[in-house]
């Protein structure tokens, strides 16, 4: 909590590109600090949900903070070794479209195509060009709407 409240008092006000809220499990500690440097140099702000050390932890306890962000306003990115937990646990929520990425083409139309609002990546899946090549895409697209907008809609109704 504290590094959250440190970050958002360092960034600028203006939140230049926006707010992005990072979460991992200790498999994902390694690209979670060393992406959200990248993203804060591209002029992103930085709320790191945790966690804070290679210490072993259970992965579903960093899902809810991120999702809660990403509820509010913020993009997602979670990390951990596989990203299949994270993905699985994310997608439990309504209006949350987490999608687990191994390239940055498929980063690309998570947001264009599917209106992602999380991006999963698994930190022993994929090097670290790749994780900030998946990283850019994410960030640098927007949803096309049309007919996307349509199948997402339908994806909402999913939901019981």
């Amino acid at each position: 909590m504290e590094e959250t409240i440190k970050n958002i008092a360092n960034a600028p006000s203006n939140h230049l590109k926006g707010v992005l809220a990072f979460g991992s499990d200790h498999a994902g500690y390694e690209y979670k600090e060393f992406l959200k440097e990248v993203a804060r140099d591209w002029g992103y702000t930085i709320i790191d949900c945790g966690t804070h050390s290679t210490d072993s932890v259970d992965y579903p306890d960093f899902i809810p903070p991120v999702v809660s962000e990403v509820l509010a306003g913020a993009l997602g990115v979670m990390i951990c070794g596989s990203g299949i937990g994270m993905s699985i646990g994310a997608n439990r929520f309504n209006h949350i479209r987490a999608a687990l990425c191994t390239d940055s083409l498929m980063a690309k139309l998570s947001r264009t195509h599917n209106d992602a609002n999380i991006l999963i990546l698994g930190e022993r899946l994929i090097g670290k060009e790749e994780a900030v090549a998946c990283l850019e895409a994410f960030l640098n697209n927007t949803f096309e709407g049309g007919r996307h907008a349509r199948r997402v809609e339908k994806l909402d109704q999913l939901v019981k």
